[in-house]
């Protein structure tokens, strides 16, 4: 240990407590942030041995990934700190402990499996979306908190879109023998979503049935197996659930079946998740109770501070937020027209693209019918006038992916709110955050 490590105190922040694991490069540590109180995960890596094995890249990239997938079933990487010998990671600590341990125990009922597989679908899919492939998917990698809620660790030999050679294929082989897809061993290049598919396969093959599907004490027939997608499913497997393994573990990557499939399959949707509404979720049922979007409320008027605020030019968040212009989670315009002409295009686009609709004379409440990424897709647009004649409007996201709301505003909300987006004479439309 170091001597912040010795002296119990990281910064003057964290607390390290006991040894909770260790792997070849790093050891985690029970630890306690002691501004607020909470428990971490304390990830310690010692960077000589780290540079000795030319791994500086790879924890380089593990950083860069976990800043980049806050989802519910991704474990939450809180922030990274460094010594001149070691490289800290403070994480979210999980402590209901592998799935692993629990098939170690024997096969899981098909629906406690479904409920496990659709929770990692949802945080592959989300990695996918943001081009980020984990390339090690095995129950290992798969912990449980102590809701029994699943969440994926280690993106240590995660790939992003931008190591993709110019064939569009990523080429280095990696992740654990029992789970890698054959054309990940075949060296020729493979496509990190569909690769990530098969490990998915297999581990829903081993909750389901309690053993590897493809198991041979020497690796080259295993090996072999793997390459032919050689393996039989139990007997007491449903029809649905054969078919949805059968179509993950094809050994043709072309014909393998994609995520939005394996969602679509009758096994998949069997059952819903039992998870709770989002917090959003359940305020926006209860809004028009509360009186929140109730029809008498007046509209806000804006005075000077309100303006300086909402100009792009005052607001000062940009020096405090990491975020890319096109990550912003809301936007502004300014219109001529009355706050009745707002809600009105708000309503007509939330008919037609599947969204409950709340208003009031000052706010209007979107909420998508179907799941997304993160949820349903929740959006606020709250209405101010700056005089009679001038409105702003500020649209923000109450719930869900922040990639799906700003390709919803990108292409849904902007061009239906087009003509009503005020212009000064120059032509140019009032900045939108």
């Amino acid at each position: 240990m170091g001597s912040e490590e010795k002296c119990g105190v990281l910064r003057g922040k964290y607390e390290l407590g006991r040894l909770l694991g260790h792997g070849t490069f790093a050891k985690v540590y029970m630890s306690r942030n002691l501004q607020t109180g909470k428990s971490v995960a304390m990830k310690v890596v010692g960077k000589e041995k780290v540079i000795k094995v030319g791994m500086m890249e790879q924890i380089k990239r593990e950083i860069s990934v976990m800043k980049m997938v806050k989802h519910p079933n991704i474990v939450d990487l809180h922030e990274v700190l460094a010594s001149k010998t070691k490289i800290y990671f403070a994480m979210e600590l999980i402590r209901g402990g592998e799935l692993f341990a629990k098939i170690a125990k024997g096969r899981l009922r098909e629906e406690v499996a479904r409920n496990y597989f659709q929770q990692l679908m949802s945080a592959i899919d989300f990695c996918h979306s943001r081009g980020v492939y984990h390339r090690d998917l095995k129950p290992e990698n798969l912990l449980l908190d102590e809701d029994g809620n699943l969440k994926v660790t280690d993106f240590g030999l995660s790939a992003f879109t931008d190591h993709l050679r110019q064939d569009g294929l990523l080429h280095t082989t990696c992740g654990t023998p029992a789970y890698v897809a054959p054309e990940v061993i075949g060296k020729k290049g493979y496509d990190g979503a569909r690769a990530d598919i098969w490990s998915c396969g297999v581990i829903l093959f081993v909750l389901l049935a309690g053993y590897l599907p493809f198991q041979d004490d020497n690796l080259v027939s295993m090996y072999r197996k793997i390459y032919r997608g050689d393996f039989k499913c139990p007997p007491w497997l449903s029809p649905e659930a054969r078919k949805l393994i059968t179509k993950m573990l094809d050994p043709n990557p072309s014909t393998r079946v994609s995520i939005s499939k394996i969602m679509d399959s009758s096994w998949f949707k069997k059952s819903v998740p039992k998870t709770l509404r989002s917090k959003e979720e359940q305020e926006f049922a209860v809004v028009e109770d509360e009186g929140v979007v109730a029809r008498g409320k007046e509209i806000e008027t804006l005075n000077a501070f309100h303006i300086i605020s909402l100009s792009e030019g005052f607001d000062l968040s940009p020096l405090f937020e990491e975020k890319k212009r096109e990550e912003k989670e809301e936007l502004r315009f300014a219109t001529t027209k009355p706050a009745s002409s707002v809600i009105s295009k708000l309503e007509e686009v939330a008919k037609t693209k599947n969204f409950s609709f709340k208003r009031s004379d000052s706010c209007v409440r979107l909420q998508g019918l179907e799941n997304g990424r993160k949820g349903k897709l929740g959006i606020a647009a709250d209405i101010f006038a700056v005089a009679p004649s001038f409105v702003v409007v500020e649209v923000k996201k109450s719930s869900g992916d922040t990639l799906e709301y700003n390709q919803f505003c990108n292409k849904e909300l902007r061009p239906a709110l087009k003509d009503i987006v005020w212009t000064t004479p120059a032509g140019n439309s009032m900045p939108a955050a």
